[in-house]
């Protein structure tokens, strides 16, 4: 009867469907000295989005893995920034500068493409920025900071003003 019940539920819709897509950046083993022992670990690195302006990082340890990149996922979804997109693109050109990591992003004409790599690629996409061009500027390649290098930066950038009346007086 349960089992009929719990079928019945998901035919008709009644579990509710997560609208972000998410991707695992980095999983990384790390370990503590205590002195009981080594103290081991996992840090996941995961970024979440909904392809229509929403993006968010989110970085958590756990026993296993399983835990640490349900907990980041989590956490990225907590931490969800709107990005301005017009015709695919970002409004401007911006820079930011997160640790040793610094990145630049441009906005590209349509039909141009995500011409980024690695982390900004990533977040890019689950962003719903299609057409981009970025350049890692710094010599990093630590993902963590290149990520929050590049969410520094959408988080920089500027809607462009709605033709207003009153500014003319």
């Amino acid at each position: 009867m349960f089992l009929e019940d719990k079928t019945i539920k998901k035919s008709l819709g009644g579990e509710k469907k997560d609208e972000f897509d998410s991707k695992l950046l980095d999983l990384t083993r790390v370990s503590r000295m205590t002195g009981g022992g080594k103290y081991l670990r996992f840090r996941a690195t995961v970024v979440a989005g909904d392809r229509k302006g929403k993006v968010g990082l989110g970085v958590a340890k756990g026993l296993d893995v399983a835990q640490a990149v349900e907990k980041a996922t989590r956490m990225a979804k907590k931490r969800l920034i709107e990005v301005p997109i017009i015709n695919e693109t970002i409004p401007h050109q911006v820079y930011a500068k997160f640790g040793a990591a610094k990145v630049l992003l441009k906005p590209q004409k349509r039909g141009r493409g995500l011409v980024a790599g690695g982390t900004v690629r990533v977040i890019c996409s689950l962003a719903g920025i299609k057409n981009i061009s970025s350049k890692i500027i710094s010599k990093t390649g630590n993902k963590i900071n290149n990520a929050r290098a590049t969410i520094k930066a959408l988080k920089n950038l500027k809607s462009p003003m709605v033709n207003n009346k009153s500014d003319k007086i």
